[in-house]
């Protein structure tokens, strides 16, 4: 009798152990998707210039470029902005991509503009339109402008100054 007892047990077990054993692993399945956008790119368009500027012997100032194109002097007073204005304007881009996508837009910190000698000026504090963040447009396409503001010497020597190497914006999406 102990015997049966024993079998009826260890049976038992092996039905309760294989009948939790079946519910204690299920599955489920899942789909994998994934979206290929298009690539963001930055085309330059125009480049900068901050058109003619008069120096005054003594004393230095700054030009300032708008990211609308709009110049205004800064500074002490060095620099006036003659009526021939020669070439004024804001660098522009058209920056590409995946419409209603937003971007990131990185401005460099500095760039040094030279005559070909040993004379340079330096520029800094870039400033875009958008500022920090743009957003692609319904054509798939924005326009990026960026100005700056030029730093130019006393008795700054006459040429024409151009960036020693290129001032590079970079976009990325967000």
């Amino acid at each position: 009798m102990k015997n049966i007892s024993k079998v009826l047990v260890a049976a038992a077990v092996i039905v309760i152990a294989s009948a939790t054993s079946s519910f204690a692993q299920v599955s489920a399945t899942a789909t994998a998707t994934a979206t290929i956008i298009t690539p963001i790119t930055i085309t330059k368009v125009t480049d900068m210039n901050f058109g003619n500027i008069a120096v005054l012997s003594s004393t230095s100032g700054t030009v300032v470029l708008a990211a609308a194109g709009t110049r205004t002097t800064g500074g002490s007073g060095g620099v006036t902005l003659p009526s021939t204005t020669g070439t004024v304007a804001a660098a522009s881009f058209t920056v590409a991509g995946a419409v209603g996508f937003t971007y990131a837009i990185t401005l460099p910190s500095s760039a040094t503009l030279t005559d070909g000698s040993s004379h340079t000026m330096s520029v800094g504090s870039f400033v875009s339109s958008p500022s920090s963040t743009g957003t692609i447009g319904s054509g798939g396409t924005q326009t990026l402008s960026v100005g700056a503001t030029l730093s130019v010497s006393a008795a700054q020597t006459p040429g024409i100054y151009t960036s020693s190497t290129a001032v590079p914006v970079t976009v990325n999406y967000n």
